[in-house]
Parts: C-alpha cells; structure tokens; sequence
C-alpha cells in the first residue's frame, strides 16, 4: 500500500487515501458535535407538542430539556478524563453508540418517565462525544494551520445546529410527528461511527492515571447543583430556599473537589493547568461570550414569542441573523488565524459582539424588528469569531495526555455560562417593571460580559500558537 505523503504532519488530499485521511476525521467529529448540538436547540421547539401528546405536566417537560443539560455538563470532565485514560478515540465512539441508542430509546418512548431516563442516558453519551471530539481533532492535526482551520469548522457546527434545530423541529413536529425530532439522530450516529471507525486513528492511552472517582464525582455533583440552581433561579427567584441551598451545596462541592486536588498525587484537573494563563483565560473567556450569547437568544426568543406574538416557527426564523452569522464566523477566523494570531480576532470579535448587543440596548424598550437585526447579526459573529481563538489558547496549553480533559474544562464553563445567562436573563424579564427595559438590561450585562472578555483575550490568548506543554510525567 502506497505510503500516504504528509506536509507538516497533514496528510495532504491528492495521495492514496490522502482525502479521506485529511478530511476524514473532521467530518467524523463534526458530524458527532453537531448531533449533540442539534440536539439542545431541536427539542425547544417539539416539547410543547411532546407534553400533550404524552400527558405530562409542566415540571415533566422541564426535565426533558434539563435532564439533558444536567446530566451532559456534569459528566463532560469525566468524558474528558476518560478519553485521557482509555485513548479519545475509544471513549467518542462509545459516546456515539450510547447516544444514537438513547435517540432510538426516546423515539420509541410511550410515557413521559421513559422519555426523561432516556434523555438523562442522551446527556451521558454527549459528555463523552464533546471532550473526545476536541482531543481527536488535535490528534489528526498537529499543524498549527490546519488545526486551527480545524478548530474553526467544529466551531461553525455550533451555530449550523443552531440555526438548523428550531427549523427543522418545527417541521418534523409539524409533518412527520414529534419522535422524528429524535429518529433523525440515527443516520447521523451511523454515519459518524462508521467514519471514526475508517479515518480516525487509534489515540495514545494513558491508562497508569487513576480516574479520581472521589474528585470526579464532586466535580459531577458541582456542575450539576450551579446548572440546577442557576436554571431555578430564573424561575424561582434567586432567594428562593430551594435555590439557596442547591448554590451552597454546589460551593461545598467545589470546595471538596479543590481539596482533593490539591492533595492527588494524580488528580484529574491539575492546579498548575487552571493557573496558566492560556487554558484558565480561554476558559473563563468561554465562560463570558456562552453567558452573553446564549442569554442573549433566549430572552429574545421570550420577546419575540411573548410580546410580539410570533410563532415558534417564525421566532426560528427572526433569530436567523444571529445564528446564521456563527456557520462561517469561526471557519474565517481559524484561516486568517495563520496570519494574524488568535488574540487580535478574540479580543476584535468579543468587542464586535459587545457593540451589537449595546446597539439592542440603545435602540429602545420596545425596537422594530429591521433595528435589531444588526446587533443579532454583530453578537453572532463576533461570539463565533472569538471560539477558534479561545479553543486553539486552551487545547495547546494542555499538556500531553491532558488534551482531554482541557477540552472538558472549556465545554463545561460554557455550559456554565448559558445557563448563566439564560437563568439572568430569564430573572431580569420576570422581575422588571417593564418587559422592554428588562430586556434591555439583559443586553446591557451581555455587552458588559463580551466586553469582560475582550480585556481578559488581550492579556490571557497567545498571539501565535505556543508549544504544547509536556505532561509530568514527561517533563
């Protein structure tokens, strides 16, 4: 068999096999983010229709969206760790199989307690897929170029899932039936397995590192309790008992997982990771532009519903400008990456999103619809823009065989941050005397955050690619 020729450590397209081993793992791995993806904004739209078909009351629809989100962001640093332990490979294309199951298992649901435990086991398979898909792609593109081309394409998936899930939910609930919202996952998990299969090389193992189980589960118990909090905080009140004690449950659980930490001989999230500027920076930088986005589309999606009678459908459609913009945002930024450096695009994308979402608040409390346009247009490029930057500062920050659990770090403050915000903004609305000023105090702390996290790009993200750090075992 011919030996295929590389530039740079690439495979290059026109050799033996070259195409499918240079673009193969890529769309191996972005068809897998884009399944876990697709799969938090499709069921907005299909879960009204899923209550009444199957009886539920209104807390029984709430836990098909946050069981998902509980269970996916608690488990995303054990995904991470695993993949670390057992090779990235291995661990994505178990994730793979476990949620293209649990699609299946939800589909074929009769009752809403099914439904719910298949989801909970859903969010289980996307805390394996995410960290995993981060370390493969590192994995199959050690150029800096090409990952960084790399990186920015699995960041656009986000906002294809984005843009495509309320759309396409709404014609599947409309046309084919609401467990279509889940079938569809089938032929996308087939298709990705079978390619990580054939074009994804096996990934080096690290199995003498312990798992950590006592620090695994604070940090499971940690995530969950400030998403669950967060998440009632915008329904219940930020006073609320409930909401209180889930918040100091979650510092206690924090405080626990530090001290084991600090104490490991092996731990799971080494200090000395979280004190280096690139990987804790881009981390807490994840964390600002998720808040201010995401909260940003979730209080519009309220406006657009609540006060200016749109359908769900045509609120998918009125959102467009915003997530439309992130389907090439972050592929642009990953190609002009090689010229410029990732920090002059982060900290320009973060202020590019920081004056679209002050424009929304400048343009009144009650705006036509063409006078928001601009700053949802401004907010979703920029937000994307800024990804490929804080994902290449993070992913080569971590040392050798940490590759893993830094891509669980960066997804689990995102996932932190759109909670965040989505519990903020969701308070805001509800406690305002009037509904517009309310939103535009929401857009405010969003500006704010983006602004936040221009300044912390500017002293945290690397002009240029470093090279990566050795483990310890290494060093």
């Amino acid at each position: 068999m011919a030996e295929t020729k590389t530039v740079d450590g690439n495979p290059t397209p026109g050799t033996p096999g070259g195409w499918w081993r240079s673009r193969g793992p890529l769309l191996a791995v972005c068809a897998g983010y884009f399944m876990v993806i697709l799969d938090v904004t499709i069921i907005n739209v299909a879960v009204p229709v899923v209550g009444r078909k199957l009886g539920t009351s209104l807390t029984g629809i709430q836990w098909i969206t946050d069981g998902y989100t509980l269970v996916f962001a608690g488990l995303l640093l054990t995904g991470g760790a695993l993949g670390d332990r057992l090779g990235s490979r291995r661990v994505f294309c178990w994730g793979v199989a476990v949620f293209t199951l649990a699609s299946l298992a939800c589909a074929l649901a009769q009752d809403a307690a099914f439904l719910v435990a298949a989801r909970l086991v859903e969010g289980g398979g996307a805390a394996l897929i995410v960290p995993g898909s981060l370390a493969l792609l590192q994995q199959a593109y050690p150029a800096p170029d090409a990952r960084s081309r790399a990186f920015g394409l699995w960041g656009s998936m986000a906002g294809i899932a984005a843009s495509a899930g309320p759309l396409l939910g709404g014609l599947l609930v409309t046309t084919l039936g609401w467990r279509w919202v889940f079938l569809i996952n089938l032929p996308v998990g087939a298709a990705c397995l079978a390619l990580t299969l054939r074009c994804v090389g096996r990934s080096p193992r690290h199995a003498a590192r312990p798992l950590d189980w006592p620090a695994q589960c604070a940090v499971a118990a940690l995530v969950a309790l400030l998403t669950a909090a967060l998440n009632e905080a915008g329904r219940r009140g930020w006073l609320d008992p409930a909401v209180l004690a889930m918040a100091g449950l979650s510092a206690l659980c924090a405080a626990a997982f530090v001290a084991r930490e600090c104490l490991a001989r092996l731990p799971v999230l080494p200090p000395r990771l979280l004190r280096s500027r690139p990987m804790g920076g881009g981390a807490a930088i994840g964390l600002l532009f998720n808040f201010a986005f995401y909260g940003m589309v979730f209080t519009a999606s309220l406006d657009f519903q609540r006060q200016r009678g749109y359908s769900a459908l045509v609120t998918g459609v009125a959102l467009l400008p915003a997530v439309a913009m992130t389907t090439f945002a972050s592929a642009l930024s990953g190609r002009l990456a090689r010229r410029t450096g990732h920090r002059p695009l982060v900290v320009s994308g973060m202020l590019l999103a920081a004056a679209g979402l002050a424009g929304w608040t400048a343009a009144g409390p009650h705006p036509a619809y063409p006078l928001l346009v601009a700053p949802m247009m401004a907010a979703g490029f920029g937000t994307s823009f800024a990804l490929t930057g804080s994902t290449s500062a993070v992913m080569a920050a971590a040392p050798t065989g940490y590759a893993g659990t830094a891509s669980a770090l960066f997804n689990t403050t995102r996932q932190i941050g759109s909670a965040a915000g989505v519990a903020l903004g969701g308070t805001f609305l509800a406690t305002a005397t009037d509904y517009g000023n309310g939103l535009r105090l929401s857009m405010a702390i969003g500006a704010l955050a983006y602004f936040a996290a221009a300044l912390l790009a500017s002293a945290c993200v690397p002009a240029k690619d470093q090279p990566r750090p050795r483990g310890r075992s290494e060093a």
